[in-house]
């Protein structure tokens, strides 16, 4: 079996004026990720993965934050782009392991609902999909509030 191992990690600001994008939802803060796309870390995180995964370098080489065109482009459009193009190298995601890491708001009750939109966005069952949130204990710029961050790791194989 040809199987292929990826991680994926992605870091945005919080400020203010923002809205939070987190797996394909918007979620009510105060803050919200900044960044050029709509800023979602878990999304940026999973699509690493599955390029890394592939060999295909990086979210920004195929989206670069230079373009116009992915200027508060929605992520999950850049989601299913990877798919399609790692889809077409003849690779499909055996499973996908995530974690978000935020001081706040606490995410827990939208893991359902993003795993949700983000199986429906890649077309895997919501079993191969696995999404978890944690805090920094108040440390570092999650701690502080001043961040959020997410990683990913995906197995890939060879389409039987």
């Amino acid at each position: 079996m040809d199987i292929r191992i990826g991680y994926g990690y992605d870091v945005h600001q919080l400020v203010e004026d923002e809205d939070l994008v987190l797996g394909g939802i918007h979620i009510p803060h105060n803050r919200g990720s900044l960044g050029h796309s709509d800023a979602d870390v878990l999304i940026h995180a999973i699509c690493d993965a599955i390029l890394g995964a592939g060999n295909m370098r990086d979210i920004g080489f195929h989206f670069p934050d230079t373009s116009a065109e992915y200027k508060k482009i929605d992520s999950k459009i850049l989601l299913q782009d990877v798919m399609a193009k790692i889809r077409d190298k003849g690779y499909e995601v055996v499973n996908i392991d995530s974690t978000v890491c935020l001081e706040r708001p606490k995410v827990n009750i939208y893991i359902p609902q993003m795993q949700q939109v983000l199986s429906e966005c890649m077309h895997i069952k919501l079993n191969q999909l696995s999404i978890k949130a944690t805090t920094s204990e108040k440390m570092g710029f999650i701690g502080a509030e001043k961040g959020i961050a997410a990683h990913a790791v995906v197995l890939l194989k060879i389409k039987s």
